[in-house]
């Protein structure tokens, strides 16, 4: 491996596209410091990677809560040493029309995703710029776009857009970028929580996607974590406010 090994932070590693970022990205060499509600949770993920002869630990934060993602971030500069490299994944869903959204439906999904990731931004870019190299990924989905019943993690996932091109022109100077990525429809926990909702099967709910997805399959958290990994290396250091749609298509 040419690239340099660094410390990095995945939030909401413990499980789907996070999980899938933590071990592309041990396997590249680097050391990774998994973050997610519950230490107990990262543990499967970090005893995968360590088997495998990786370095990785898990810490437990609220990535919405400013003193959780301070103290975490603070440990992992402690122990594992300063991270470079922060992917933005922690995300939740609380769908519904908009007439039956509540404000704590809103607040919720806002709170993870927007300022998760500008939380874990902020506490992390000091170590970046200190360095003068780093490297954050931001996950938006395709949802930015508009989605039926998603008022509160469309507008969160575009504002994740917005977020990724104004850290991109701040903090390029300072030798660091900043991407986003932004899924389709993948085969995760997530998605198929989405079809017990709707009160459908997962493959039902995975047939009718696939319909409309121009390179007839769905996606998986590997085809995410392949973006990720481009976006982290050294030689990427020319793409930065980029939003890379891996949706199997131009849109899905």
């Amino acid at each position: 491996m040419s690239d340099t090994p660094r410390t990095v932070i995945v939030t909401g590693a413990a499980r789907g596209i996070g999980a899938s970022v933590a071990r592309r990205l041990s396997r590249e060499g680097h050391a990774i410091a998994i973050i997610d509600l519950d230490a107990d949770a990262c543990q499967s993920i970090v005893d995968e990677i360590v088997a495998e002869g990786g370095t990785a630990q898990g810490f437990a934060a609220d990535v919405s809560d400013e003193v959780s993602v301070e103290n975490a971030v603070d440990a992992i500069a402690l122990t594992m040493g300063p991270p470079l490299v922060l992917v933005n994944n922690a995300g939740i869903l609380r769908d519904n029309l908009l007439f039956k959204m509540t404000v704590d439906d809103w607040d919720a999904v806002m709170g993870v995703h927007l300022r998760g990731a500008f939380l874990m931004s902020r506490a992390a870019q000091r170590h970046m710029i200190e360095a003068r190299w780093g490297r954050i990924v931001n996950l938006s989905s395709t949802s930015a776009l508009g989605n039926r019943g998603q008022a509160n993690y469309a507008a969160a996932k575009a504002g994740m857009q917005g977020f990724t091109k104004t850290l991109a022109i701040e903090l390029g100077r300072y030798g660091v970028t900043v991407n986003a990525i932004a899924p389709g429809f993948i085969e995760s926990e997530m998605t198929i929580g989405t079809a017990a909702r709707i009160g459908i099967s997962f493959d039902d709910l995975k047939s009718a996607m696939v319909k409309e997805i121009p390179v007839g399959r769905a996606g998986t958290p590997d085809d995410v974590s392949a973006a990720v990994a481009f976006f982290v290396r050294e030689d990427a250091s020319f793409v930065s406010g980029q939003v890379l749609y891996v949706a199997g298509g131009p849109r899905a």
